[in-house]
């Protein structure tokens, strides 16, 4: 059985130059596990910062769970990320250089039912690489057309 993809980050590749990518798991609530697998998650406007040595994700929509009662969780809450302390001591050190960032790129579960959330460590793009990344799109686009003309 493969992974469910839940969800992917459509901004992070055209945004970023994503370096390296790491598996990570959340720490989730009752109600927001349940909202995971009905896929009613958005990471378009998500990020992960250091607090105390620990890395979170914020800015990332799980919508409230449809049967929730008064135990429901907080839709954009911070959620702690559980990574080995080898890959946290990592990315801190690379965070701290100038221009790297850690962005969420893809959430699924893995066969045994856990959410997991992939964050790429990843340098912003300048204007002129976003057009190239459009140019090559739009010129891979016309050639399938032609293919699918013949």
């Amino acid at each position: 059985m493969e992974p469910v993809n839940i969800t992917t980050n459509k901004k992070a590749h055209y945004q970023y130059h994503i370096d390296d990518t790491f598996e990570a798991g959340m720490q989730l609530t009752g109600t927001e596990i349940k909202s995971v697998r009905a896929q009613q998650v958005n990471l378009n406007e998500s990020y992960c910062t250091f607090t105390s040595g620990e890395l979170f994700v914020k800015g990332m929509h799980i919508a409230e769970y449809k049967y929730g009662t008064h135990y429901n969780h907080e839709a954009k809450r911070t959620r702690k990320l559980l990574l080995t302390k080898r890959e946290l001591k990592k990315l801190l050190t690379k965070v701290k250089e100038k221009g790297f960032t850690i962005i969420p790129v893809r959430m699924y579960i893995t066969e045994r039912g856990f959410a997991k959330l992939e964050i790429g460590l990843a340098k912003g793009k300048k204007l002129y690489d976003k057009r190239e990344d459009i140019k090559k799109r739009d010129a891979k686009r016309e050639m399938d057309r032609e293919g699918k003309e013949r």
